[in-house]
């Protein structure tokens, strides 16, 4: 089997056992519509290739998904990156995004959090800031959920233990909540 294939395969595998998370996908989709249409906002973090998503899903709620809509207040906590360096420096890099979460997270917030191993200290403390201060969360793992396995408000544990698929997942798993969030949004 060529790598391609082997890859394919293996994506397949990991797709399809992510049947049994709809019910949790439906929850947190639920939980991001009513922070939106609340007035609050979404704050979202993660490292690396999560990092990359978090801004990406943050533009699919800032700027649009698929439908033409009013802008909703999404906040990739990757995104500045004196911020980041000012935190990681000044304090911790396990800070950089628990002390944005201080920032700008209130009551009624959503924080999106996403670590494909489970294992990030800097996202597991975002998450323990956030249910301090009211703000729910959706967080997204892989590995078997490492540490950070039920921590969060609603889980989305991806099974598999290759970053790439489990990345590709999160994704996936993400644009299906957008899917379900944008038609309960307020049109343009």
């Amino acid at each position: 089997m060529s790598p391609f294939s082997e890859s394919l395969r293996d994506a397949l595998v990991v797709f399809e056992s992510l049947r049994p998370l709809e019910p949790k996908v439906v929850e947190a989709a639920d939980l991001v519509l009513a922070c939106l249409k609340s007035g609050r906002k979404l704050l979202l973090c993660g490292n690396g290739g999560s990092a990359a998503d978090s801004s990406h899903i943050a533009t699919e709620f800032t700027c649009r998904f698929q439908e033409d809509r009013r802008p909703y207040p999404a906040i990739s906590l990757v995104s500045d990156g004196g911020l980041l360096t000012a935190i990681g420096n000044d304090y911790v890099f396990q800070d950089i995004f628990a002390r944005q979460v201080q920032a700008y997270g209130k009551a009624g917030d959503v924080l999106i959090a996403l670590s494909t191993s489970g294992k990030s200290r800097n996202v597991l403390s975002a998450i323990e800031e956030a249910k301090r201060l009211g703000v729910k969360s959706i967080v997204l793992l892989g590995k078997g959920g490492g540490f950070t396995k039920g921590a969060g408000d609603i889980e989305l544990l991806v099974q598999g233990t290759v970053t790439a698929r489990i990345q590709e997942a999160h994704k996936f798993l993400l644009h299906a909540i957008c899917e379900l969030v944008e038609p309960g949004l307020e049109k343009a």
